[in-house]
């Protein structure tokens, strides 16, 4: 009994003092994804949450379709886009419609697109 206790005790030493680092060395840079540009990233990101409702012919009363760059930049521009995407889960005119919300990586790249002159 005694030797299992001085098994685990150990185990768990060495797993503490092995966990620690304070070396700054070992951290990495965050990864620089460029320019952010429609084609690049943000029309996968409209198709794979947008496009369902938001299609050539939209459904589910949608009230335009999100299918090409010129149909993005104008939500963006004048129909709100932005806000409707960034409300929070269980607030009127959240988009997707009726949630959930979609990531905020996938959040601030669209809004990061948009401060960078919404490139084609």
């Amino acid at each position: 009994m005694n030797l299992k206790k001085g098994v685990i005790s150990i185990s768990v030493a060495f797993l503490t003092i092995s966990c620690v680092n304070d070396s700054t060395s070992d951290l990495t840079e965050p990864i620089a994804i460029g320019n952010v540009t429609y084609t690049s990233r943000v029309k996968a990101i409209i198709d794979n949450n947008c496009i369902t409702c938001h299609a050539n012919v939209p459904v589910n009363g949608a009230p335009m379709p999100l299918t090409t760059y010129d149909n993005v930049k104008t939500a963006i521009e004048n129909r709100g886009l932005l806000d409707r995407i960034s409300r929070q889960n269980g607030q009127p005119g959240l988009m997707p419609n009726g949630g959930p919300r979609m990531p905020q990586t996938n959040i601030d790249l669209i809004v990061r697109w948009n401060t960078e002159g919404l490139q084609q």
